[in-house]
């Protein structure tokens, strides 16, 4: 892992590989190793950027002065700045693809393409939003995430035909016991990122200003971001492509890892000139 300074805070990232450059953006409630399964094919082929989302993963807290996903895209751009990276394509999944929006419309001269996975532009539902902050403030009161949220969260988080196999696989697993190991000041962090996320604003509205090209990605039984979300967003998106991944909840990319590394593959692979 490498590290960045934001505004005294340390933000850590993996960079690997050669080639153009893809920036990853993961899940809330993840780090940069849930892209392990596209970073070890894509690596090969191209530079991958994955840095830990602030106050998850490695890296430090957020800034204080980070009050917004439009904030952190400034601080990706910077990232790029640091590195001296021109133009680069993200893929951005759930959070990493709210902010992947932002960064696109500050800076469309410089990224090539954008995949939006199981991820949603415009503003969170009504009800979710109450739902969502309920639970953060209760995480945040209890400085814990108490057994009968992690057991509501790791459902919403996984497809049916994940949870439902004889034996857990191993991604859910490493989630219930990060979840259950999580405690203390962290969860306040990470409550002040979450509500960013789901108080972010509405992009959809200014969709006609992403003119490049967009793949979105969603899982067939992804919960918290349904398929419908992904076809308003194809809708108003022009010139969008729209995958749909079987048998694959909201973390799509571990449920299936082989069927998205090659969709990623396929849709980059296309963009060759």
């Amino acid at each position: 892992m490498k590290s960045f300074t934001v505004n005294g805070k340390t933000m850590r990232y993996q960079d690997i590989g050669t080639g153009e450059v893809l920036l990853f953006g993961h899940s809330y409630l993840w780090h940069s190793q849930m892209w392990q399964p596209q970073m070890a094919a894509l690596s090969q082929n191209y530079r991958c950027i994955v840095p830990d989302l602030w106050s998850h993963g490695q890296s430090d807290a957020a800034p204080d002065d980070m009050h917004s996903l439009t904030d952190y895209a400034e601080h990706m751009l910077a990232l790029m700045d640091h590195l001296a990276v021109e133009s680069f394509s993200i893929i951005g999944l759930s959070v990493g693809g709210m902010w992947g929006a932002e960064l696109a419309l500050i800076a469309p001269e410089r990224v090539n393409a954008l995949v939006l996975m199981d991820t949603f532009i415009g503003l969170e539902p009504e009800v979710m939003h109450a739902k969502y902050f309920a639970m953060i403030d209760a995480a945040i009161a209890t400085r814990s995430f108490p057994e009968p949220m992690i057991s509501q969260v790791v459902s919403m988080f996984f497809s049916d035909h994940a949870l439902q196999q004889a034996a857990e696989p191993d991604f859910v697993t490493a989630f219930r016991t990060f979840l259950l190991e999580t405690s203390g000041p962290q969860i306040a962090e990470m409550g002040r990122i979450g509500k960013m996320v789901f108080d972010r604003r509405d992009l959809m509205d200014e969709t006609d200003n992403l003119n490049l090209p967009v793949l979105i990605m969603v899982g067939e039984q992804d919960k918290p971001r349904p398929v419908l979300e992904s076809h308003l967003m194809q809708d108003a998106i022009a010139g969008s492509r729209l995958v749909v991944v079987p048998q694959a909840g909201h973390i799509s990319n571990l449920e299936q890892p082989e069927f998205v590394t090659r969709a990623l593959q396929d849709f980059f692979e296309s963009l060759a000139p």
